[in-house]
């Protein structure tokens, strides 16, 4: 049975970059390893609708800056964030995910057998109790704890409407880095990442970057 904790502010284990935020829960419940929430770590988010393209470039950058020794943090959403946890998994790195439901409700429910491999390669995050159902309100929330715990938030794919935009824009308000990887002027989907280039975030075009 993998270890289950509750992190509240004070706690030594509780996580150093959340503790800086104005925000942050109060207490946090932890399923996997509590640790890899103070190593240096990256966000990578996106759409849940990705092109194909998109979600290879989603998995390669976050299997290339797992193998650097980041922790690779998203949302276990369809889409781009099932792609980056499962990049990270497959360099033999850690990754996060933070829910928008407690973290014994696996939403969505086709990604339980990933969130198993995250438990088993770091860690379920969310400030929700135990039994917590998704709700509308709870994604937009637990966005600004993607962005808080890393150091810089990479967007790969995202609509202009895209609640990725929430996460780079908060991740902005935070004082993190701000990353949008650029795509063709005919793809709805990189219309959101383009805005992010044009209002400051730093264009990415490799893993180096």
């Amino acid at each position: 049975m993998p270890d289950q904790h509750v992190l509240s502010v004070g706690d030594p284990a509780y996580p150093p970059m959340l503790a800086e935020l104005a925000d942050r829960p109060a207490r946090l419940m932890v399923k996997g390893d509590a640790s890899v929430l103070a190593m240096p770590s990256i966000a990578i988010v996106g759409s849940r609708n990705p092109t194909r393209g998109g979600e290879r470039n989603a998995y390669d950058f976050a299997r290339h800056i797992a193998d650097l020794g980041f922790v690779i943090v998203s949302g276990l959403a369809t889409g781009i964030d099932a792609a980056a946890h499962r990049g990270a998994i497959d360099a033999g790195g850690l990754t996060v995910a933070f829910l928008g439901s407690g973290i014994d409700v696996i939403y969505p429910a086709r990604n339980a057998d990933l969130a198993a491999a995250i438990v088993d390669n770091g860690a379920l995050v969310s400030e929700y109790p135990l039994g917590a159902t998704p709700r509308r309100g709870y994604f937009p929330a637990r966005n600004r704890l993607i962005s808080g715990l890393t150091l810089g938030t990479l967007v790969v794919e995202a609509a202009r409407r895209s609640g990725s935009l929430i996460t780079a824009r908060l991740a902005a308000e935070q004082g993190r880095e701000v990353f949008a990887l650029p795509g063709s002027i005919h793809n709805p989907m990189a219309r959101g990442c383009h805005r992010l280039i044009r209002d400051g975030a730093k264009l990415v075009e490799s893993a180096d970057d």
